[in-house]
């Protein structure tokens, strides 16, 4: 999953099974008296990589249990500084459109947290959380009565075929694409290039809906993930009767406990309740707020001032996506009655720079940008051990198969860069090799990371032209096969704890096409063979071949040069009550959240 391209990674993530991190132990790292433990944040982290437990028909019941002290009314303000990536689900791969889809949509599953640290998938529009046959071949789901959209039509099987099928359309290309390729193979919109709006519809030995209440799954392997990967906000139902294929991005038709009131692009989105939402039905959302009131354009740096003042609006408001600008991390910490009202944890994605290998081929120059760059000044525009920690590879500790030691180009022992390594390596390497245009996002956050990528790999030797790129259309410029970029920062998280969920999506051969998540065009016999290899094997073998993929990524290919892990530490106003750490979104648990007063 990505993070936005703000401060955080792109994708709907699925960090699961964590609760809060408590960032409170003291220790120094490199970049000083930080206030936390980056080795014990680490160790905390690997309780996100147990494995969820699937839910039966009365864990998937509603209502959601209540929030304590929780009460109806007002409107909830969210500041967030670039506007959201896409509202159309099948377009959602990213952090803060995900967390707009846990209040607008439904899907046949969702994630569920108890707050103690444990994660369930749970039937969401589904009785539960489904029923495998064919030695997990097939799986059927049976919707609940009652789900209704927000017009009042009844959710039917009509309406999940249509949500799988035009996932094949062409105008969908910045979604995931689990479900359309474990059906159809990667070549999977040849299978249905009208995305199902013709006559032609998937065969029912692939997609079948017998009745208005049942959809059956057939694989030609076992998918185990299913209930998992059906839980992403990319699958969140489409009613077929109002589908509007490309101009849905603007005005998607709700499922959840609200429904857009009125979007200005970019300036401000407005959600109000849902009257046709049943909480007899959602085992997992509340409805508590009379108004979500997402504020667009405003940055970092203005929202922590604003929330640590605590004044008016802002008593009622929370950040979104982003979180407390690094320089004014102290005044929050600092402040017992601030800092109180902060959420905290670590988060699932890995931040690199990545390469496009179709422009950056000589293996020397991504092996000396790797040495080059600077974690430790990139981590301190990030707020330091509170915005993350040093990355050596690309597995994050929230990951099975995560190797914390494992550091082939040594980041641990010199986070600033190892300038003398990476101007050994370009001896001989043409000047014409050392130009390199590197794409970076129009916010604050995205200002640090030029500055300090400009300052490490200039002192080696390299001619750094920067690109400002839109922040909130930042992935998919960069998804694009002939953008004109050399180097680009992106973040990845996995999509559930599995390290298929994050080789497979960046990595894979076969996916290397505009809007795809492999963003460094990396196209391998190797990589491949090894992906399909861990695919078909059981969770133990399958963990020790996906540790092979990385190891040949990162020493024989470099499609990127891994940063730092990422840590989210959020501020909200007084007057907001429900706030906690999220584990599946690694944000805020927007779903809890109440007005006080």
């Amino acid at each position: 999953m990505k993070p936005i391209s703000s401060r955080r990674a792109r994708a709907v993530v699925v960090a699961l099974a964590a609760g809060s991190l408590a960032l409170t132990a003291c220790s120094k790292n490199e970049g000083g008296d930080s206030g936390t433990d980056s080795k014990k944040d680490q160790s905390e982290a690997t309780v996100q990589s147990k494995a969820v437990t699937y839910a039966d028909a009365a864990g998937s019941t509603g209502p959601a249990e209540e929030v304590t002290g929780a009460k109806p009314g007002g409107t909830i303000n969210v500041y967030q500084e670039a506007g959201v990536s896409h509202l159309d689900p099948g377009q959602i791969y990213v952090s803060d459109a995900g967390q707009v889809a846990n209040l607008l949509f439904r899907r046949l599953t969702q994630f569920k947290e108890d707050g103690k640290g444990g994660v369930s998938v749970v039937g969401d529009l589904a009785t539960d959380s489904g029923k495998s046959s064919d030695g997990g071949k097939t799986w059927t789901f049976t919707l609940k009565d009652g789900v209704k959209d927000q017009n009042g039509n009844a959710i039917t099987s009509a309406d999940v075929r249509h949500t799988v099928e035009r996932q094949y359309a062409s105008f969908i290309f910045d979604g995931p694409t689990y479900l359309q390729t474990w059906l159809s193979g990667a070549d999977y919109r040849k299978a249905l290039p009208d995305g199902g709006f013709g006559k032609k519809h998937l065969p029912a030995s692939v997609l079948d809906t017998p009745d208005d209440k049942t959809v059956v799954f057939h694989f030609d392997t076992a998918r185990p993930d299913l209930p998992q990967t059906l839980a992403m906000a990319g699958y969140a139902i489409v009613p077929e009767k109002t589908d509007t294929k490309a101009a849905y991005d603007k005005a998607p038709v709700a499922t959840g406990p609200y429904k857009i009131a009125s979007n200005k692009v970019g300036k401000e989105l407005v959600l109000t309740k849902n009257t046709n939402w049943d909480p007899k039905t959602d085992s997992v959302r509340h409805q508590y707020a009379d108004k979500f009131d997402f504020q667009f354009g405003i940055t970092e740096s203005t929202q922590t001032k604003r929330l640590i003042a605590d004044q008016g609006a802002d008593k009622n408001a929370i950040q979104f996506t982003g979180g407390v600008e690094a320089t004014q991390i102290q005044d929050v910490i600092g402040n017992p009655a601030v800092s109180k009202r902060t959420v905290k944890g670590y988060q699932p994605y890995v931040m690199q720079l990545t390469f496009n290998l179709t422009r950056v081929k000589d293996l020397k120059v991504r092996q000396a940008i790797t040495y080059a760059v600077n974690s430790k000044s990139l981590i301190a525009g990030e707020g330091g051990a509170y915005g993350g920690d040093v990355a050596p590879n690309y597995f994050a500790p929230t990951l099975p198969g995560y190797e914390a030691n494992y550091d082939p180009y040594g980041r641990l022992k010199t986070p600033q860069g190892n300038i003398a390594k990476a101007k050994e390596i370009l001896k001989g390497v043409p000047a014409t090799e050392k130009k390199v245009v590197f794409a970076y996002a129009n916010t604050e956050a995205g200002q640090k990371r030029k500055v300090a990528i400009e300052d490490a790999l200039t002192k080696v030797g390299f001619d750094v032209v920067a690109k400002e790129v839109d922040g909130a259309s930042y992935y998919e410029q960069i998804g694009k096969l002939d953008n004109p970029y050399d180097i680009y920062i992106t973040g990845w998280g996995q999509d559930w704890p599995s390290a298929g969920t994050v080789i497979t999506p960046i990595y894979d051969g076969t996916q290397v096409a505009d809007g795809s998540s492999n963003y460094s065009h990396v196209k391998d016999p190797k990589v491949d063979a090894l992906i399909k290899k861990a695919l078909s094997e059981d969770p133990t073998a399958a963990a020790k071949t996906w540790k092979e993929a990385q190891h040949y990524l990162l020493e024989k290919i470099v499609p990127a040069a891994p940063l730092w892990y990422t840590k989210q530490f959020q501020l909200s106003g007084s007057n907001i009550g429900g706030a906690r750490y999220g584990s599946v979104s690694s944000l805020i648990d927007i779903t809890r959240l109440y007005v006080k007063s």
